[in-house]
This record gives structure tokens, sequence and C-alpha cells, in this order.
């Protein structure tokens, strides 16, 4: 999967449903860690409709925020989006999948190769007003009821500690994303890396700047936002899911 490091807000000219005032249902920023820059946003799932998208009526993937945004109802709006996790090269999500309560994908629990399987990995999950990013092998004991969730890996930050795979020197430098969420659930904060950075590095982004103890790695080369309240709407090849905030009338 390629990304494409362009930011093309003209593509979207035609998308008046994509422009503010929606961004204003989820806050975004540009911070500043170690000498990188990320690119951050904080949803809050007390009042923010945050969803996850991957077909539309037809069965078809959606692909792009352009087509998620068209696919909601009249006076709704996309105020932010995000790559939704791993996929496949038809864009079937590699592990579990749920979107609005119906599972698409089984959870898997054994190690793979690649940064997926490269456990301990974990699933993001949508419930009434929280969302919780829990590492898989809890998750499979808990069994929460999800509204949405998708499955990705490696986990970042496991209980306030990083993974234990991850090299402070390591050398694979690649723009990447990712989200954590706080211990109430109330907040999830996702955040994406504006140039190459290694895993450890972007570990400590969240446990040491955002505060979140648990976070989930969501891709590297297909990193992509939709933030248009600090000037992003990436293009580029159709993503598998998406992770976006509604803005409802």
């Amino acid at each position: 999967m390629m990304r494409t490091a362009a930011i093309c807000v003209a593509v979207w000219s035609a998308l008046v449903v994509l422009v503010t005032p929606a961004a204003e249902a989820v806050s975004c920023e540009m911070l500043t860690f170690e000498g990188g820059d990320y690119s951050v946003c904080s949803v809050d799932l007390r009042q923010d409709d945050l969803r996850i998208f991957l077909r539309d009526e037809t069965g078809m993937p959606l692909g792009s925020f352009g087509n998620v945004a068209r696919t909601l109802p009249d006076g709704h709006v996309l105020a932010f989006g995000v790559n939704g996790g791993m996929y496949h090269a038809d864009r079937r999500p590699v592990g579990l999948f749920i979107e609005d309560g119906q599972q698409e994908m089984r959870l898997l629990t054994n190690a793979s190769p690649g940064n997926f399987g490269l456990l301990p990995n974990g699933v993001f999950c949508i419930r009434a007003g929280r969302a919780d990013v829990i590492e898989t092998l809890r998750f499979a004991d808990t069994q929460p009821d999800c509204q949405y969730a998708t499955q990705s890996g490696p986990m970042l930050v496991i209980d306030d500690k990083l993974h234990p795979r991850f090299l402070k020197d390591g050398t694979s430098r690649l723009i990447r994303n990712g989200v954590g969420t706080t211990p109430d659930g109330k907040t999830a904060i996702f955040a994406m890396s504006n140039q190459g950075v290694n895993f450890h590095t972007f570990a400590r982004l969240f446990r040491d700047k955002l505060s979140t103890p648990n976070a989930l790695y969501l891709d590297g080369r297909i990193s992509r936002l939709y933030a248009p309240m600090i000037g992003r709407a990436d293009a580029g090849l159709p993503m598998g899911p998406i992770i976006g905030v509604v803005k409802t009338p």
C-alpha cells in the first residue's frame, strides 16, 4: 500500500459538506515533541459522533473521505477522518471489524508477519459515550460490546508501558498514525507524524506527551488525515476502514 505525501485540499472543492463549520465537532492542533512535528486531533465521546466506515449501501468499499461524506444523510457532515487500520488488497480488514453493530471480520489472536501481528496488538472499540484501546487478549477475555471496532497492531502503549519490541534507536522511520484513549474512555486522541519517525518515539508521544495509557498503531505507509481546521485533506490510493466524526444538525 503506497502513501501519497501531498495534501490535496483542492480535491475537495466540490464537496461543500466537508468544510467548516463541521470542524467545530472535534479539535485539532499541530504540536512538537522531541523536535518532531505532529498533527493531533481530540474527539470528545460525550458529544462527538465517532464512527468507523468501510462500505457503502451496495457493499462496495468507500475508500476515501469524500465517499464517506457522500453517504451521510442530508445535513450531516464529516468533521474529521483518518485511516482506520490495516487491510488486504481488496480492502477487507485484516482483523476484527465491527460497523454499526455488525461484525464483518473476526478477532485474530496469533502472531503473524508484519506490524499487525507484532504482538501485543489491539482493538479500538467505540461504545456509547466512550472509546477504548484494548489489548487483543484482554479484549478476547472481556468481550466488550462495541458498536464500532477495528483491530490493528502493534500496540504502542500498554498500561503506560511501551511495546516491548520497540527500540529507542530503531532505524525504520515512516510517517505513522495511531490512536490513544484516556483512562475514562471519554476522549480519543489521534496523532499523525509529519515526518518519518520510529515506533519508540511515536509511542512515547502518546505516553509522555498525550498522556494516554493505551495507544494503538493504525498504519504507516497509508497514513491519511482529514482535518480542515488545520488545513489537512489528504488524498491518494483507496483506503480500507476509515474512522470519522460525523456532525449532525
